[in-house]
This record gives C-alpha cells, structure tokens and sequence, in this order.
C-alpha cells in the first residue's frame, strides 16, 4: 500500500487537469489570434494571393485529318517541321518586353525582329494581319521552316532565348500531287478568333484558343471532321505564372480523313489546259476593242454526269494554300487580295458571276418546246432581226433559211430563238403581263436550277440571277431612286440607260426577254451551275448536288461514312425532248459551231460528244468564252474572262482534257468514274493507288471505251490540230430593246 494521504494524490491530479486546460486554452487562443491576422488583418493581402492562383490551359492541337484525292493520294496532309516557338507571357515579364531576345531570334532566323514582334502580337479589331488569334497562355509559332541547325542554336543558348522553344511539330501541308495545285478546293486554315470561340462554346464541335479552322473551300466545309479535339493539359499556377501543380488532362483525339471525287491527275491536266488556253486567247486580236483579249480569269470543272461528284475544279488566277501555313506575312495577303492579282482566293467556279451565253440555248429549247412550240418544227433563221426600231443579228449576220430547233442549236442560230421569245413575250401580255402569264423561258430556267444555289459542298457559292418579272420589279425598286436623279446627257449611253429605268425599269421589255433567250441581258450563272445543268441532260434528267467530299474515315479506320450523291430535282424536259437536245448537241460536235474542236480526230461513235459554245457580251469588257460538253460519262464546262470565243479560246483546251481522261492518242487517265474507295488498312492509314495497279488487266466493266490508247480493237483515233485562239462581271444591257445580240459561239 502507498504512504502518500489520499488527500495528496487528489490534489496532483487537480494540477494536471488544470495544466492541461490552461495548455489547450492557450492553443486555442494562439490559433484564433492567427486567425484573426490571417482573416482580418491580413484577409485583403492574402485573398489578392489566393486570387492569382488559378488554373492555365496548355493546348495539345489534335493532329488534323488528311484531305485525299479519289485514288487516297494526299492532297492535304501533315508533315513534321521544325517550328519555333514564343511565350508571349515569358517576354511581357521581361524589362523591354522580350525586344532583346526577339531581335536575338530574328538573327538566327534570318528574319526581322519587326516581323516576329508582328506575329507574336494579339489581334484585336485594330491590330492587321499578321498576328495572333489564339491564347496569349498558349506557344506562338514564328517559324515553321527552321533548320537543324538554326534549332541547335537556339537550344545550346537556352540563356539566350527565354520564352522560346524548338521543336519538332506537325504542321498543315499542300502537296500538290502531279503539280495539281488545287488550291481553291482545298482552302486554307488560320487561328480561330475569340468571336469564333464565344459562339461555338454551346456547340457540339466548341473551339479551343490554339484552335487552327478552315477558312475557305474543303478545310472549312468539313473543318469540324478533319479537327478532331485538342488535348488540353491544365496546370495550376501562382499570379506569377509559377506552375504549382498539375491538374486532370485530357488526350487529344486525331481528326478524320476526307476521301473526295478529286482525281489529281486530272486536275493536273484542267489546270494547265486552262492556263494554256488562257495565255493562247492573250496573243489573239479582238476585233471589236483594238487590243488582244486580256483573258483575265477562267474557271473549269469536271463532273461525273450520273453522280454529280467533281472529278476537277480549276479556277485561275491560283495561288499557293502553303503561304498561309504557319501564319501568313502581311505582303503576301496584300497581294492575295488585290485587285492587281485580280483577287486569286475566289473560287471562280461557284463564285464568278457571268451571262451565259449560247450554252444557255439548250434552256429555251427547252422552254419553246414546253410552251407548245414542236421541236422538229420550221423556223426561219434569218440574219437580222427587228424589234421596234432595234435590229440584233447573227454572227457575221449569218442565214439559214428554214430550220428546225435542233438545226437552231447546231449553228446558233439567234434569230431563230429571238422570235420564239418575242412572240412567247406578247402571248404574256407584253407591257401588261396577264394575271397568270406562262413565263415559260423564265420558268424552265429556274426549273434548270439557275437562280438557286447547287447545293455544292463548298462555302460561299453564290447565286446568280434569272431576270424575271419579280426580279425587275425588286431591281427597280432598289435603284429608281438612282436612275431618276442621274443626269440627262443625251450623248451618254449610261444617261441614255437610266433615263430609261426611270421611266419603265419595273417592265419587262420585248427587248429583255429577246436578249435573254441568248443568255444575255441581266442573266447571270456560275460554271458550277452550267456544268450541273448539262450533266443532268447527260444523265436523262436528274439535277444532283454537286460534291467533292466522297467518305469521311475515322483516323484509326473503324468508322467510315461515305457521302452519297443526292438530287434536287429533274429537269422540265419530257424523254423525247432530251433525247432530241442530245441529238442537236451531238450535231454541234461535229457538223456545228463546236466541229473545229471535236469534228475530225475524235471517235464520235465509240464516244459520243455532245458539246455548245458560247460567247457572251459584257459591258465595258471583252467578250467571255463558254464552252459547255459531254459524253455519257462526264460533263466538262470551261470559261474564259475576257478570252474571246467559245471554240476559239476554250475549246481547244477542253478537247485536250477529254484525249487525257479517255485516251485518245494517249494513255487513258481515267476513262471510267472512280467507284470505288481507296483502301484502308487495319491500323487507319489509306493507300494511295499505284500507276502500276491501274496498268494491270481490269474486268471488263472497268476497261477503257473504245478509242482509248489501251482499246484492243485495233483502231487508235489521234487528236486533231488544235487551234489556239470574280467579281461579278455585268452583261452588256441596250436602251429601249436590250442589245444588239449576234451569235453567241
């Protein structure tokens, strides 16, 4: 037993237990004293720390899907460069803002230091190109063309250059395959802006700042499938940009692949053929100005007649989708966007406005007959012909005496078309339209399409205009206001014009409805549109939406989604009017206005041509050339800017293109559609078609036609001697009638 008094033991134990509590009330009082330093003395102070600690998103760019011709043969694609980059946020923490180490950077670069403090600023509304659109958190490349050595420069001196990084990136590149440049098909891609990304934050396909989307052609019709998603990896950071920790990432996932209609090849050949044509018409004197033609711009396409499917888009001037990879230098826009360089990014084959034409008379063929007008009726061809003091002629003021419409068509005969569309006017009602006027000629064009976009896939196709009744009355009542204030100068042809407009520009004259049976007048049409419309006459009758894009393929090829062709609608022609147009087309080819070009040399029974020229007048402005052709496979539509005639300038050049794609003296490009895809392999990569596949004996479905280099049947048919020869572009107008026609080869 213990000694020690009961009374001693609880007395010791009562000291503890006080000790302890005055212990932990000190504790507490110490760490509600903080508390009170950190939250009340000191909140302000330290609620501006915790502010500036927050969370930055780095951007890993989804590598972007590759754009393939028909065959899989790239025609957009990545390759891997050495790209030099710049912290905007790293030079903005140094004294002179980064000046030292960018005009360090510029040396290495052989560059100016002017230039990279230009790309690496932001952009804003007042702030020209070149710049940056993307986060300023995010690298900003400067360089994308740097050399190993250039790279090894920069990393051995790491002191030297702060903020900025080397490495290897996978950048955007146009290869341009059999030297097919392709370019306004393909378009061309820059960084996304901040409106872009506030109005795609709710969308299915929202934009990331490092984003890079197509601007133009096939980059921005299927942006949103070849971006794939960007890989984001987010770190958290004090308000001095130090990285305190990494947060949750996400991977980025590849974009898919675009297989198009597009063959390479091909393109190769429409491209040269135009610009040949184009640098011929240049050496020819026009008669009618003084000068030889300038032959400023063309367009021409290609088109599968049974699917719609664009084999070929040309569109010339051209310019190079490469000069806007990396960013684009503000010389280099200037001049894209010049009138000097006569405006190169606009895809004159859905864009360009122009009157049509001869090519246009398969139209009001069309309509006559509708209207009751027989086909292998008689009609006078005479060389002029007079409306209310105004005579408009033929070519050369040409006769035929009494011809039917297919004849009409052969020779291109005006004369005949002015009267069916004179007397079609007055059974209307003239000046006074009836309640429910026919409209025929005006009707059956739209029912071709005109007037109405084509549904092709690319962006910003325009329109064009069939002048008809409503459309004068909005024109008047758009511009009355101009015409009655503008002088009154008896001498001058544009006073004489709106003295007239204001008087009865809301009518629809005899002379308008005369010039626009020639596809004169206000009419106005794109190459794409022509080129739909006698595809469908190709095909029997069916209007099918243009289209480039053939398949969409996931990048690991699981997923493949081909794009079907789809119609708008047919054309208002009964069977045995097609087939009679056809006829009248086939007899253009070769005993018509189109026999220079298709008459001696091409194996018409083997391959039946049907072609028609045409030569539109165009105010202040040499005449345009149209050449519209097919065969049962293909429909080809070429146009020349100021190039003269139909089968002058364009003719010879669209010739050559079908000796290529059948083969007539030559190796057969493609004598067939390509049907089928390119092959995919098990890991997603696509194979491009060999030549020596296609050397290889095919079935007989697939063999060329006869008359094709490669045909056994013994005969080879060998080209004839070829002759050489937008904006929107107004068509010529006349006061009171209209204008003074003459043909339109």
């Amino acid at each position: 037993m213990s000694n020690i008094p009961e009374t001693g033991r609880t007395s010791r134990v009562t000291v503890r237990l006080i000790a302890i509590q005055i212990l932990v009330l000190s504790l507490l009082l110490t760490l509600g004293g903080r508390l009170w330093y950190l939250q009340v003395r000191n909140g302000d102070e330290y609620e501006k720390e915790a502010a500036g600690n927050h969370v930055q998103q780095v951007v890993d760019p989804a590598v972007r899907g590759s754009i393939l011709d028909s065959r899989g043969v790239p025609i957009a694609d990545n390759e891997t460069r050495l790209v030099v980059s710049v912290s905007r946020t790293e030079l903005m923490k140094m004294d002179d803002e980064g000046k030292s180490v960018l005009d360090r950077l510029a040396k290495v670069l052989g560059t100016s230091s002017k230039e990279l403090a230009q790309k690496v600023r932001l952009c804003d509304a007042e702030t020209p190109q070149p710049c940056w659109n993307g986060s300023p958190y995010q690298p900003i490349p400067v360089s994308d063309e740097a050399t190993s050595q250039q790279v090894l420069q920069i990393r051995e001196r790491g002191e030297d250059f702060p903020g900025v990084t080397a490495e290897p990136t996978a950048v955007r590149r146009y290869p341009a395959p059999n030297d097919a440049n392709t370019s306004q098909v393909l378009g061309y891609l820059s960084p996304v802006t901040d409106e872009e990304i506030e109005e795609a934050k709710d969308s299915d396909s929202p934009f990331l700042p490092a984003d890079e989307i197509g601007r133009s052609g096939l980059e921005r019709a299927y942006d949103s499938k070849l971006r794939g998603s960007a890989g984001v990896t987010r770190y958290e950071v004090d308000n001095l940009g130090r990285v305190m920790g990494r947060a949750e990432s996400d991977a980025s996932t590849p974009g898919a692949n675009l297989v198009t209609s597009i063959d390479s090849r091909v393109q190769a050949v429409a491209e040269k053929e135009l610009e040949r044509a184009m640098k011929d018409a240049r050496t020819e004197f026009d008669k009618n100005t003084g000068r030889n033609y300038e032959a400023d711009a063309g367009s021409v396409i290609v088109m599968e007649n049974d699917t719609g499917r664009v084999v070929s888009m040309v569109s010339n001037p051209e310019y190079d989708p490469n000069s806007w990879v990396g960013g684009i230098s503000g010389k280099e826009y200037k001049s894209l966007t010049s009138k000097k360089s006569n405006y190169p990014l606009l895809n004159r084959g859905i864009q360009a406005l122009a009157a049509p034409g001869s090519i246009f008379k398969v139209i009001p063929t069309t309509a006559a007959v509708n209207a009751g007008y027989p086909f292998d009726g008689n009609y006078d061809c005479p060389g002029s012909y007079s409306i209310g003091g105004q005579t408009f002629t033929n070519m050369e003021s040409e006769s035929y005496g009494t011809i039917d419409l297919g004849r009409a068509l052969e020779v291109s005969c005006d004369t005949v078309f002015y009267d069916l569309a004179y007397k079609q006017w007055r059974k209307d009602g003239g000046h006074t339209p009836k309640k429910n006027a026919k409209d025929w000629f005006y009707k059956t064009a739209h029912q071709f399409g005109l007037g109405d976009k084509t549904g092709i896939d690319l962006p910003n196709e325009v329109e064009g205009r069939v002048p008809d009744r409503q459309w004068k009355k909005d024109y008047y009542e758009a511009n009355k206001d101009v015409w009655c204030q503008q002088g009154d100068d008896p001498q001058s042809y544009a006073d004489k014009i709106a003295k007239e407009n204001c008087v009865s520009g809301m009518k629809m004259r005899a002379g308008d409805s005369v010039n626009y049976s020639i596809g004169q007048g206000d009419t106005l049409v794109t190459p794409i549109q022509m080129a739909t419309a006698y595809a469908a006459l190709g095909n029997g009758g069916t209007l099918y939406d243009p289209t480039l894009g053939k398949a969409i393929v996931s990048a690991d090829g699981k997923h493949v989604k081909e794009i079907k062709p789809k119609s708008h609608g047919k054309l208002p022609a009964k069977k045995a009017t097609l087939k009679d147009i056809d006829g009248a087309l086939q007899g253009v080819a070769t005993r018509g206005t189109a026999a220079t070009n298709f008459g001696s040399g091409w194996p018409q029974e083997k391959i039946p041509m049907r072609a028609k020229t045409g030569t539109a007048e165009v105010a202040g402005k040499q005449t345009t050339s149209w050449f519209a052709t097919y065969t049962d496979e293909y429909t080809v539509v070429m146009t020349i800017s100021q190039g003269g005639t139909g089968s002058g300038a364009s003719g010879p050049a669209v010739r050559r293109i079908y000796d290529a794609l059948y083969g007539v003296g030559q190796k057969a490009l493609l004598p067939k559609p390509e049907k089928a895809l390119p092959k995919i392999s098990k890991d997603g990569s696509i194979q491009a078609r060999r030549d020596k596949e296609e050397d290889e004996p095919k079935k007989d479905a697939d063999a060329p036609p006869p008359g094709s280099e490669t045909d056994q049947s013994g005969e080879q048919p060998q080209p004839p001697q070829q002759q050489t020869g937008q904006t929107e572009e107004q068509p010529a107008r006349e006061p009171e009638t209209g204008g003074t026609g003459g043909d339109q080869r």
